[in-house]
């Protein structure tokens, strides 16, 4: 078998960065390409109980890192790469109640936050985003006009997107598109 080395190539690398729309105002939008650090994805294993006590085990200290998006299922994410050693030394803290797959190399986190973020993101979701009904550490699987993703409150004027990797480059266009009134500020890794 022959050797050889894949390259990683960040998903956004190529993305639209700068500044757009509106000239700086107070409701100006950031959008930023996060670390493609870790997902991790739980899954339940049948009539395995509550497992609310378990899920945090397997993440890190980070706030709002466990995000649940479906009945027994909730993914797991963080800024770090894990290495296959790492993610196998989580499956014990589980108890056989759940099983771990990595998704770090499918999916994408994008941050979005500003004055007006949920003015933006109600231009492509039907989620209620206000603070009263989606605290902070909420997350809700939606589609963002025609893409699916995670959605997750991560602060009072910030939200963090998780989607599949093939769709990422044209959710941030879309990103940008929909923030243009406000002006926005694109920041990806080059």
């Amino acid at each position: 078998m022959a050797d050889f080395a894949l390259l990683h190539r960040p998903a956004l690398a190529d993305a639209k960065a700068g500044s757009f729309g509106a000239p700086s105002t107070a409701a100006r939008i950031t959008l930023t390409a996060l670390p493609e650090g870790h997902v991790l994805q739980v899954l339940a294993a049948r009539d395995s109980g509550d497992l609310q006590d378990l899920i945090p085990r397997i993440g890190d200290a980070t706030p709002h890192a466990v995000r649940p998006y479906g009945p027994g299922q909730w993914f797991v994410v963080g800024d770090a790469a894990l290495s296959a050693a790492e993610i196998f030394g989580k499956t014990p803290l589980l108890d056989g109640r759940a099983s771990i797959s990595d998704q770090g190399h499918g999916r994408i986190r994008i941050g979005i936050g500003g004055r007006s973020v949920e003015s933006v993101l109600a231009k492509g979701t039907a989620v209620d985003l206000d603070r009263a009904s989606f605290p902070v550490g909420q997350s809700a699987m939606t589609l963002i006009g025609h893409i699916s993703a995670l959605i997750t409150r991560t602060d009072t004027e910030s939200f963090e997107l998780l989607v599949l990797r093939g769709f990422a480059e044209s959710l941030w266009d879309e990103l940008i598109q929909m923030s243009l009134e406000f002006g926005v500020d694109a920041r990806t890794a080059r």
